[in-house]
């Protein structure tokens, strides 16, 4: 057998918005970051009846939610909602992106990160904030810095999961014209 021989393409992913019938999916990527992974502070998975609500929200807000999928199975979803609910903050978004396990490392969350950040600043958003659990999640760090993000801090072991502390990373990105003119 050739080890060197070249492997068969893997189908395109599609980026989209979400729909309804994506809900079940959405909720397994979540759940699985909860139950294994310190990228979300949530101790207990959510509901799907609780990620319902929580997606209409993001859509009631008129806030983008994308999926990434290939042949119909769902691989990974993101979206932005307001960072503070305060009037002087309605130009400030904070991003969330999970991925599904088995699609890690093909390049969905780049396809994902690209596609919202386009989405939010076609709504007009000027300032988007990745607020990342835990420090040692390098591979949320290193998606939003190629994204274009920069750190702007560390707030240190304020989250408690797994038997240990953990911090939060803050990083922002500036949309489109940023802080360099007036919002409409």
């Amino acid at each position: 057998m050739n080890d060197t021989a070249p492997r068969p393409a893997l189908p395109a992913v599609q980026v989209r918005n979400s729909r309804d019938d994506d809900l079940p999916g959405i909720q397994a990527i979540y759940a699985h970051h909860v139950l294994h992974g310190t990228g979300t502070f949530e101790i207990d998975p959510p509901s799907l009846e609780d990620m319902t609500r929580r997606r209409a929200d993001v859509l009631g807000n008129r806030f983008p939610w994308l999926v990434a999928e290939r042949d119909g199975v769902l691989l990974g979803y993101a979206y932005a909602n307001h960072f503070r609910t305060r009037p002087a903050y309605r130009f400030t978004v904070e991003d969330s992106i999970y991925i599904a396990p088995q699609a890690v490392g093909q390049g969905v969350g780049r396809l994902l990160m690209t596609a919202l950040l386009g989405a939010c600043e076609a709504r007009g958003c000027r300032q988007v904030l990745a607020v990342i659990g835990d420090s040692g999640n390098t591979a949320s760090i290193a998606l939003h810095a190629a994204a274009g993000f920069r750190m702007t801090g560390t707030l240190v072991a304020v989250g408690w999961k797994f038997g240990r502390w953990l911090d939060v990373v803050m990083m922002q990105y500036e949309c489109g014209e940023g802080a360099r003119s007036t919002p409409p």
